[in-house]
C-alpha cells in the first residue's frame, strides 16, 4: 500500500502513512458535523444521513486527487455531499423526517452561553429543521447550498444540474415557503 497524500495539506514530499492517516482523520473531524447536517437537511432521515455522510467521506478520500485548489476543500466536499444526497433522493424518490434528539451537538463549542442563550439557539434550530420540511428536495438543496454553505448561484446550479435562473427560482420559492411557515408559527 502506497502513501496517501491529501492535496489540500501542505507538508513533506513523502509523508509517512501515519502522517497521511492523521491528516485524513483531521480533515474528517473538521468537516464531519457540517457535512452530516447538510446531508440530513437534504434527506431528512438520521440513518440515511449517517450512511450517506460515510459515503461522502469515502468518495472524497478516493477522489482527493481531483482537488486542485486547497482553499476550496470545504466547497469541494460540500459538492460531493450534495450530489450524493441528490442521487440518493432520486434513487429512492422519498424523503422521511425524524427527530435529531440525542444526536445534536453544538456546531461550535459554545463560549459561556447561559441557559437563555442555549434555549434560544435550540428554538432557532427547531424552527429551521421544521421549516426545511415544507420545502421540496430541490428547494431545500438550493437554499442550503446558497444560504448555509454560502456557495455562489453558479456553483449551486452546477450542483443541481440546472440553470442559474432555475436556482434563483428554487431559492425564491423556498424563502417564500419558509416565510409562510414562520408566519403560521407566529399566529
Amino acid at each position: 500500500m502506497g502513501t496517501v497524500v491529501l492535496p489540500y495539506m501542505s507538508g513533506a514530499v513523502e509523508p509517512t502513512l501515519e502522517d497521511s492517516l492523521g491528516r485524513q482523520n483531521q480533515f474528517i473531524a473538521e468537516n464531519l458535523r457540517r457535512i452530516y447536517l447538510l446531508v440530513y437537511r437534504m434527506v431528512g432521515n438520521v440513518a440515511d444521513a449517517q450512511d450517506l455522510t460515510q459515503e461522502v467521506f469515502i468518495k472524497a478520500l478516493q477522489r482527493q486527487d481531483q482537488l486542485k485548489d486547497t482553499e476550496k476543500a470545504a466547497h469541494w466536499l460540500s459538492r460531493i455531499a450534495t450530489n450524493t444526497a441528490i442521487d440518493f433522493i432520486r434513487r429512492h424518490r422519498r424523503v422521511a423526517f425524524c427527530e435529531l434528539d440525542g444526536i445534536r451537538a453544538p456546531i461550535s463549542t459554545p463560549v459561556a452561553q447561559n441557559p437563555e442563550q442555549l434555549l434560544l439557539r435550540a428554538e432557532r434550530e427547531a424552527l429551521l429543521e421544521d421549516g426545511l420540511q415544507v420545502l421540496t428536495a430541490r428547494e431545500r438543496a438550493a437554499l442550503l447550498l446558497r444560504d448555509v454553505e454560502d456557495l455562489p448561484a453558479e456553483e449551486v446550479a452546477r450542483h443541481l444540474r440546472c440553470s442559474k435562473a432555475t436556482v434563483r427560482s428554487h431559492i425564491a420559492n423556498a424563502r417564500t415557503k419558509f416565510r409562510r411557515y414562520l408566519a403560521k408559527r407566529k399566529s
